[in-house]
Parts: C-alpha cells; structure tokens; sequence
C-alpha cells in the first residue's frame, strides 16, 4: 500500500477487495502526518485516537455488508469547519482551546457515509488571507518548495493532498481560497455553486460568498466528495433545493462539440508568462480534442477585485462581531471597563490581517460611506453576474489562469496586502456571481512549481465543469 499514491478511488477498492483495512489505511496516513508533515505545517491538529476509532467503525460495517466510496477513507478537514469533539480554532488566537459541540452539516454528511476524519489543517486566520501566512499558530509550506507559500486560505488542506498526507481534504473558497491554494500545490479544487452545498456549521467570514468544497488529487475523487456533500439543508436558508445530478456519471463524456470560452480580461499583461504558456497549451489541447474556442468579453472584471475587498470585508466585519469576549472567544484578563473587555478581547484575540479587514469593513459600512461604497459594490457585482449569464450564452464553460504566477516566496506579500489582494483577480469574480469552478493541475514551470487552469461553469452547473475538468485531465496523462 502506497500512501502517496493512493486516491479515494484507489482506495476505496483496496478497501473492498480487503488488500487492507481502513485502519491499516488510517494508520498508513497517521505515519505519513508523522514522517512528512514537520516541515510542511499543513496540520494544526491531529485525533489518531479517535480516527482509528472511526476506522474501525467502518471495517466493521464493511464486513456487515454496508460499502460506498468514501466508507473507511481519511480526509482532512479545514480548521473552520465544526466537527463535534475536535477544535475548531480559525487558525485564530480568539477560539484557540475552542472545541465543537456539534457536526457541520458537511462533517455530518461525511460521517454518516463513514468517512474518517484524519485532521485539522491549517489556513490563513479566518480564511483571510491568500498564502496560510496569517495563521496564529505555524505557517505552512508548499510541498514542492517549503521556501514558498502554499496558497490560502486553504493551503493547510491543499499542502497535506499535494503531499501525500491526506488522501483528499475539504476547504472553503470566498475568493478563490480552494482553487488557488489547488494551483500553487498541484492538486484539483472544486468551488461549488453558492446554494449547492451547506455552510451550516462552517465559521462565517462573508456569507454571500463562503462555500466548502473538495481538494483531491484527481477530478474523479472531487466528483465522489461533491456527491456526498451536495444538497438542500434545513439549517441552511441559502441551500438550493436544485436536484443533485450524480456528478460521477458525467466524467465520461469528452470535449468533442463543447464551447469553451476565453474571456479576454482573464488574458492580461502582468501574468507570468511561464503560467500562460501552460494556459495556451492547455486551450490548445482542449481544441484539439473537438472543442470549439470562442473569444467572448466579461466587461465588468475589472471591477471585480475593489468589489470583492468592499462586499467580503463588510461581510466579515458583521460576522466577527460576535466574538467579543463576553460569550465565546478568547477574553482579556482583568478588564476595567465593558469597553476595555471589548476592546482588549478583540484586539489580543485577532491577528493582524483580520483586524485590518474588520476595520475596512466597518468603515464602508459607516454612516455616510455605505451607499457610496457597499451600495455600489452591490450595484457592480449585480453586472458582474450579468456578465457571467451572457457569456454562458455562448459557451458551456470558461477557460482562464487561476492565479497571475506560480508559488511565491514566503514573506514575498505579507508587507504588502495589496499585493496579495491583487492576486485574486482571477478568482474572485466566480464568488461575486454565484458559479461553480474548477482548478485542474496543468503544468510545472522550470522551477517545478505546480501552475493550475480555472474552468469556470454556470451556477449549478457543476456536471458540465467536472466533465471538461476529467476531459482535459486525461489529455494531460
């Protein structure tokens, strides 16, 4: 049994031929968090206790004759997501010795179809941030390079799939925070429409943007974790009662006949040009295999980011208000006044980057800034949707980069967040209008550092982007 090599697929029929165990396999990843993980940081915590306890759980019911895919597999869950008896920190100093009364609505779909929970991994504080550099606890490296970043908010879950530490991990996205920490490691990251999967016991940091989704090692495997997690939750006001397709059904079918478009503010100068040569080649192989190219325009992009930094901070200045040391979160010793409890609770329990996005937040909320800032971002991102419909009315999905370079070095942006907000330009915009996308591995530049290609679908219409994501992966074998 090779760890490293191992997918749920690959896994999930060891499994059922009884070449090994799920506790043999849990234990086999419980080795790898031990031998590899030291320099990597891609965890925060690690339950071995109680993952072999669940591993056992499903060899017992294998043998009772139950089986499905994920029965007996360990995944690696992003340290936002509530898990019942495990902490549940944000990589944050405010919930640090918090533990999970409760399941998520994803942990619980995971756990009632026998999944073992491996770990919790590591992320920016907050999921903001966009290179797992502004976490309280450790940073993470990338595998390939621990000289560079993994990507954020989500590089502690990509970091362990790329890494051979998790057979496969959840993360959340609000502006690109699956698919370009996917990108920098070389692993798949799914985005799911807003509406198709539950955010119910998932720490909110901008709620008309947050979604979970799955970082695998293939699509197949992004297609099996969509499956189980997709659909309606009573808990959940914003899930879509759409009806859930079997997504795995979908792979099968090629490029031949599809429309893929090319938006040419995704194709701008600044782009690495080593990452658009893996773009071109990567449009290249897809018109070769029947797809039809078409050059289409999403006039409203450019607005995207100032947009998104507006929406998603305002967002989260409303969230994490509740963490005020008064009934959760971490609490000022000795305080002198109910202000000074507020005051010095928040400000020794956030990091830096949180406190700047909390106060930007609370600043185009203000009286007097609201309509000129939050009211028009609204406006814009109400065309920036348009943008998106119109183009999915000449073609079935959207070909892009998923981030302007490759891995940078650590230290390379925290002395400048806006550079680092700069960097989700390309990502972004499918959070502002509600789409499901896709990050596909698709190259490596000469410094082997992983460069990823973004399909972008329509809202639910995560069979059509699976299916040209599984396409162009097995043009790429």
């Amino acid at each position: 049994m090779n760890i490293e090599n191992l997918t749920i697929c690959t896994a999930a029929e060891g499994l059922r031929k009884r070449a090994f165990s799920s506790v043999e396999l849990t234990q086999g990843i419980l080795d790898a968090i031990q031998q590899k993980d030291g320099p990597i940081n891609a965890y925060l915590t690690v339950d071995a206790e109680g993952a072999l306890k669940q591993a056992a759980a499903a060899d017992a019911a294998r043998s009772a004759g139950l089986d499905n895919d994920l029965l007996g597999i360990p995944i690696a869950i992003k340290d936002i997501i509530n898990v019942e008896g495990q902490p549940c920190t944000c990589a944050s100093k405010m919930l640090e010795g918090y533990v999970s009364p409760y399941d998520a609505t994803v942990a619980a779909r995971l756990r009632s179809a026998g999944a073992v929970f491996a770990g919790r991994t590591n992320m920016d504080e907050f999921a903001m941030g966009s290179s797992t550099e502004n976490s309280a606890f450790k940073q993470t490296c990338n595998p390939h390079d621990l000289s560079r970043v993994p990507g954020g908010s989500s590089g502690g879950s990509a970091a362990a799939v790329a890494a051979g530490t998790a057979l496969a991990a959840l993360g959340t996205d609000t502006g690109g925070s699956i698919r370009q920490p996917a990108s920098f490691c070389g692993c798949v990251g799914l985005k799911p429409s807003y509406g198709r999967v539950s955010r119910y016991g998932v720490t909110a940091y901008a709620s008309s943007l947050d979604q979970v989704g799955p970082m695998t090692k293939t699509v197949e495997d992004a297609a099996i974790l969509l499956q189980a997690l997709a659909g309606v939750d009573a808990h959940d006001g914003t899930t879509s009662p759409v009806e859930v397709p079997d997504y795995r059904a979908a792979l099968a079918g090629g490029l031949k006949g599809l429309r893929i478009g090319l938006p040419k503010e995704y194709f701008i100068e600044g782009t690495d040009p080593e990452v658009m040569v893996h773009i071109r080649k990567a449009i290249d192989d897809c018109a070769k295999a029947g797809a039809e190219i078409v050059d289409i325009s999403l006039p409203h992009t450019e607005y995207a980011t100032a947009v998104y930094y507006i929406i998603a901070t305002a967002e989260a200045s409303a969230n994490l208000a509740r963490f005020d040391g008064v009934r959760y979160g971490h609490r000022t010793a000795a305080p002198e006044s109910v202000f000074d409890l507020y005051a010095k609770s928040r400000a020794e329990g956030f990091g830096t980057e949180v406190k700047r996005r909390i106060i930007l937040g609370t600043y185009v909320l203000s009286s007097g800034y609201y309509d000129a800032y939050y009211g028009r971002a609204q406006k814009a991102r109400t065309l920036i949707r348009q943008d998106f419909t119109n183009a999915f009315k000449q073609c079935d999905v959207l070909l892009t980069p998923v981030a302007p370079t490759a891995a940078y070095k650590r230290g390379e942006a925290t002395d400048d967040p806006l550079k680092m907000y700069l960097g989700d330009i390309f990502t972004v915009p499918a959070n502002l209008g509600g789409l499901c996308a896709l990050s596909v591995p698709c190259g490596m530049t000469h410094d082997r550092l992983p460069v990823g290609l973004q399909i972008l679908g329509p809202a639910f219409g995560e069979t059509m982007l699976l299916r040209v994501g599984a396409a162009y992966e097995r043009l790429r074998v």
